[in-house]
């Protein structure tokens, strides 16, 4: 899935350093996420210590007391253009990747991949699929309505209004 972005890389990826539960959630609605009790709250703002990200680093997906092994691992990061995030367990059953594709100098592709590898058995199969593709479909173009809404809404502030969001989350 992919949406355009109208800012360039460098206004959306401290937005992507800042993905996981311990960070900045996911920017998707709120509302579903919350349905399965994740206790998801999206920042409006960039923070500062969120923008320390590395690869081998973990990622979480949930509450560390409630998802324990709800975690991705970041094994790709090139600033302004890719985070490539995958589970931790070999092989990996799910890589999910962010890459920014600049179009001018004043917007942006974001495109989102997601893939998985499912059981063998046919029936877990299908129904893995007729449940996880309607749902990934919509928290995924709700993660890039989102990222966008940002990334442009930061883009329009002048800059002393930023640098006062900033400070008072910190």
């Amino acid at each position: 899935m992919a949406i355009t972005i109208d800012v360039p890389s460098n206004a959306i990826w401290p937005w992507l350093r800042q993905l996981g539960q311990e960070r900045d959630r996911f920017y998707s609605y709120e509302w579903a996420e919350n349905l399965v009790v994740l206790d998801i709250h999206s920042a409006d703002c960039i923070v500062p210590e969120w923008q320390d990200l590395a690869v081998g680093d973990t990622n979480r997906l949930g509450q560390a007391d409630r998802f324990p092994d709800a975690t991705l691992e970041v094994v790709k990061l090139n600033p302004e253009w890719a985070l490539v995030l995958r589970t931790p367990d070999e092989p990996a059953w799910w890589v999910w990747s962010f890459v920014l594709e600049p179009l001018d100098d004043r917007a942006t592709r974001l495109l989102v991949r997601s893939r998985n590898r499912l059981p063998a058995n046919p029936a877990v199969r299908i129904g893995a699929r007729s449940v996880l593709d309607p749902v990934t479909f919509l928290m995924t173009y709700g993660m890039l309505r989102g990222l966008q809404e940002r990334a442009e809404r930061l883009a329009e502030q002048p800059t002393s209004q930023v640098s006062s969001e900033r400070g008072a989350r910190m």
